[in-house]
């Protein structure tokens, strides 16, 4: 989905909020009825889910490569399965980049049946926490705790997916950033069983930018936290731009960006999932920041994960 999140959404108390809450009534009573309606299919082949109920920009690609690296580690053989969209094409390139073995079908359950064709003994599915069709073995949830659940309501008051009561069907909640007791007590509250895990993004080559007035250009779900870890990198942010989710650029816009950022005598800076939606454009002068995962509690989180292939 191409948006930019409006500024209510994080807001407690909004007359929009109020405003926009039939229509929110109509998407809890349409998700109510899927469910009820959905009768999932368990297949022979474990599948862990990594899905949010925050809509976009709370790490789920990174996480599913992460996982997908430590299962090889382990000598089984995962396979990502992501359903296809044209303008998520970022997203696929981002993942063939860093990891071999991916899976894009326009129907999830077709894509499972390819991969245990295709001889894969697990299907990591990114995005598909909704996709009341498919029974997962793992539902993993992941949050950011700059946004968290925002002001806590449902499409379009807010940018909940679904409503928080969801979190009864899920295992693990992952949050990316810091600790955050309040929010672990909130959702502990709804399913006592959960088990919480923190991540946070460590960059691989901030060293090029020290020193540098850069041009910040970000076009992923939460422009904010891409800027807030370049500051936190000590790195200097002379201006920002901020797209839409998955936005596409033109190389006329990209060639407009890059003379405004030598016109102030700067370096232009895009996300790594940014930077494989124009990479094809080959304009050397931007460059992405490089990112990886890391995960504190690692071995607690492997251990959950080994009982699936018991």
């Amino acid at each position: 989905m191409k948006l930019i999140k409006p500024k209510f959404w994080n807001k407690k108390f909004n007359l929009l909020t109020i405003f926009l809450l039939p229509v929110t009534f109509i998407t809890i009573l349409i998700i109510f009825l899927k469910k009820k309606i959905s009768k999932p299919i368990k297949y022979d082949i474990p599948i862990i889910c990594i899905g949010n109920i925050y809509i976009g920009g709370t790490g789920k690609t990174p996480l599913s490569l992460y996982i997908g690296n430590e299962l090889l580690k382990l000598g089984k053989k995962p396979v990502i399965l992501k359903k296809f969209y044209k303008e998520h094409k970022d997203e696929h390139n981002l993942i063939s980049a860093n990891f071999n073995n991916l899976i894009l079908n326009k129907k999830r359950d077709a894509g499972i049946l390819e991969a245990k064709k295709r001889n894969f003994d697990t299907v990591i599915l990114d995005d598909g926490f909704q996709d009341y069709k498919i029974k997962k073995d793992l539902n993993i949830l992941c949050f950011n705790s700059s946004q968290l659940i925002g002001n806590g309501f449902v499409l379009p008051s807010g940018p909940l997916r679904e409503n928080l009561s969801s979190l009864k069907e899920v295992n693990i909640i992952f949050i990316n950033g810091e600790k955050n007791i309040e929010f672990e007590k909130k959702i502990l509250d709804i399913n006592k069983n959960l088990k919480i895990f923190y991540t946070n993004y460590k960059p691989v080559n901030v060293d090029q930018f020290k020193g540098k007035k850069l041009l910040a250009v970000s076009g992923i779900g939460n422009p904010n936290n891409f800027f807030q870890l370049l500051l936190n990198s000590g790195l200097e942010i002379e201006k920002k731009l901020t797209y839409p989710d998955h936005y596409e650029f033109t190389e006329n816009e990209l060639l407009k960006i890059i003379k405004e950022a030598k016109s102030m005598n700067a370096q232009v800076i895009v996300t790594e999932k940014d930077y494989y939606r124009i990479k094809n454009f080959k304009l050397d002068e931007i460059k992405y920041l490089k990112v990886s995962l890391n995960m504190p509690d690692r071995e607690k989180f492997i251990k959950i994960i080994t009982v699936l292939y018991d």
